[in-house]
């Protein structure tokens, strides 16, 4: 195998966005493949869910929020904690802060490891990233549900169970029937698994099918707006989930290396998924963690940027020098 681009550092071409209105004051804004945010707009005041990667590409997304309210932005949830999803928090100026108890111990954990592994992982995500003030915090922390009115509108936070990582968190809109799952489900793209829970992760997405949302914004990719769609995004990832450790389960059970289980892995899942979105970016962390998982490692290893260079070099071939 040739060695490839290090991640997305080969992937420089800004991307579309869309912001669609799913329900009266529910909306997506999905950015073709790159990391989704959504925007509930209440009585008096707006919740994001997920803040982007840095106060920059935050501001994009308060511009475009202008373009159907002034009213403020008071709130904004973590689905998780990954970089990518929590450093522009500071250009929303919001009240509020809410995570999972499982996301606040995870960013106090290895938050700063993984701002600097995925800053080198997204360069064109990262644009600006000089302006990020530092960690995000949460200001409210939920232990399994929370619900919180603005004003009328219900918006009920879930912490259904490990998948993605130990602290995923959904948005509910039992109203509307409207779901944000944030990473737990992807649509056109691929799964990230490096800080998964493989033996969780799709008996959490049967809870979240009980919702039987009828529109649904995933984590990446197109909003899904039929209940079919929905169900059929999450179907699509647990396949994902299960067919990737199985694979590597079959081969550690023969007794092969991490580097063996990498390849069986990808030569199963590159016939469907090759034009899934990172689909490259993401397999050899999904595989290493899975590796770790079966070989008896029962949670995620921290991701550093020199761990992740040297991973790469081993699954993917040579990465660029730094």
């Amino acid at each position: 195998m040739s060695a490839k681009p290090f991640a997305s550092q080969g992937d420089l071409e800004e991307k579309r966005a869309t912001f669609a209105e799913l329900g009266p004051g529910a909306y997506a804004f999905t950015t073709e493949g790159d990391p989704n945010s959504g925007v509930i707009v209440g009585d008096e005041s707006v919740m994001v869910v997920d803040a982007r990667a840095t106060p920059a590409l935050a501001a994009e997304l308060v511009a475009t929020i202008r373009t159907v309210t002034d009213k403020p932005i008071e709130h904004v949830l973590l689905t998780h904690y990954h970089a990518v999803r929590v450093l522009g928090a500071s250009a929303y100026g919001a009240r509020h802060v809410i995570a999972s108890q499982g996301t606040y111990e995870l960013i106090r954990e290895r938050g700063r490891q993984d701002f600097e592994s995925e800053a080198q992982r997204f360069p064109r995500l990262f644009r600006a990233v000089e302006d990020v003030p530092g960690l995000t915090w949460p200001t409210i922390t939920f232990d399994h549900r929370m619900t919180l009115w603005l004003g009328k509108r219900e918006v009920q936070i879930w912490h259904l169970g490990r998948g993605h990582t130990k602290g995923d968190t959904i948005a509910w809109l039992p109203d509307d029937r409207i779901l944000f799952s944030g990473d737990l489900v992807e649509y056109g793209a691929t799964p990230y698994a490096g800080d998964a829970y493989f033996g969780d992760w799709p008996e959490t997405l049967e809870r979240l099918r009980a919702f039987e949302p009828a529109k649904l914004v995933p984590g990446r990719g197109d909003a899904l707006t039929s209940p079919e769609a929905c169900d059929q995004a999450i179907a699509g990832t647990q396949w994902f989930v299960r067919t990737l450790v199985g694979e590597v389960r079959r081969k550690v059970e023969a007794g092969a290396g991490l580097k063996d289980a990498f390849d069986a892995a990808h030569a199963v899942l590159e016939p469907r998924c090759r034009d899934w979105a990172i689909f490259e970016h993401c397999m050899p962390f999904d595989v290493s963690r899975a590796f770790d998982e079966v070989k008896g490692i029962p949670d995620p290893r921290i991701w550093t940027a020199a761990r992740d260079l040297e991973m790469w070099s081993a699954l993917q071939g040579s990465p660029p020098t730094a």
